[in-house]
């Protein structure tokens, strides 16, 4: 009995590390990122991203070849070109939409319309592959889209291009997750292994845009920055800890429940939230961080109704008649998943 209990608390430590370590990576490399746009002067998101695709390539083949940490999943060289290059593609305009809106609006901003990916992808999914889900799972929408409204009309630094990049990053990570399912089938990719392969994808794909579009504008910053040697360990080491980060959420992916992963992940924002405010004065106003609050719980009430409906047995009462009914449960169910997230 006593084992028992001992290994109850252990578990219980165990997912509290993992959280607070992921927390602290994640909220680090969003800091600090926002810290190289603003403070260094380095505006230069697409260059950015690219130090951090080869940061995590290293890694990630450090990890699974070197350390051998992690086995590599093993992939054809035919599907690397059918289904990983076209992933790799969408990743790669996540990543770098996402440094853009870092570039030109508050880390609150960003974060709060990061918050609105459950929504596009379930409107992918309806209007593209004509998916239905249960009403619960709209209902779950309204106070995640209210959110960001609200946000978005008591935002005092908004920026028309900073936020259409935030929203398009939504619907390029709702794409990726929509079409994980079908190019990934029959692999069972962790965090680790997707980086092993996307990345150097994802390298090979933005080093001609980002040489062409932002390279004589490096050059001059390598110029004339007073503190160059400092400010480029600062660019590195966001590459290293945006590695760090899909490592820790592989470690907090086993450490932790779908239900706990997913309120964790809500505190998280408000954590980044917090911490950036703290870090760059942001000016806030209340009935903006309102907004940023109901969005949060919106966010927190759309993942437990998607744990609820997911563990209904089969033969549980269906949802009012749609169109065209869906085959099973977990057709009500949005592709979204709450395991990995902000990777790279």
């Amino acid at each position: 009995m006593e084992e028992g209990g001992v290994l109850c608390q252990w578990s219980v430590i165990r997912s509290v590390l993992a959280i607070i370590q992921w927390w602290g990576f994640n909220v680090t490399v969003i800091i600090m990122n926002k810290w190289i746009f603003q403070k260094l002067d380095f505006h230069f998101p697409l260059s950015v991203s690219c130090v951090h695709f080869i940061c995590s390539a290293i890694g990630a083949y450090f990890v699974i070849k070197v350390l051998k940490m992690k086995p590599l999943i093993t992939v054809d060289p035919e599907d690397r070109w059918r289904r990983i290059f076209p992933m790799s593609f969408v990743f790669c305009i996540n990543i770098v939409l996402g440094n853009v809106s870092l570039r030109y609006i508050p880390v609150s901003f960003m974060q709060t319309i990061k918050s609105f990916t459950p929504a596009t992808t379930v409107v992918l999914q309806w209007l593209i592959w004509r998916k239905y889900f249960d009403w619960r799972i709209w209902a779950s929408l309204v106070p995640i889209v209210g959110g960001i409204l609200l946000t978005s009309m008591t935002e005092l630094s908004f920026n028309t291009l900073g936020f259409f990049a935030a929203l398009f990053g939504c619907l390029a990570t709702s794409t990726k997750t929509i079409l994980a399912e079908s190019l990934l089938h029959g692999y069972k990719f962790d965090s680790i292994n997707t980086v092993y392969y996307m990345a150097p994808f994802a390298t090979m794909i933005l080093t001609v845009p980002a040489l062409l579009l932002e390279g004589p504008g490096v050059m001059d910053w390598l110029y004339t920055h007073q503190s160059v040697s400092s400010s480029l360990f600062v660019i590195f080491s966001s590459g290293i800890l945006a590695f760090c980060l899909n490592f820790s959420i592989f470690y907090v992916i086993h450490s932790t429940t779908a239900v706990t992963f997913n309120v964790a992940g809500n505190l998280k924002v408000a954590v980044a939230v917090l911490v950036s405010w703290l870090i760059f004065r942001n000016p806030i106003p209340a009935m903006n961080a309102v907004g940023c609050a109901v969005t949060l719980i919106g966010c927190t009430f759309y993942g437990y109704v998607r744990h609820m409906l997911s563990q209904q047995s089969p033969g549980a009462p269906c949802t009012p008649r749609t169109p065209r009914t869906p085959r099973n449960r977990m057709e009500l169910l949005p592709l979204v998943n709450d395991k990995l997230d902000d990777k790279v």
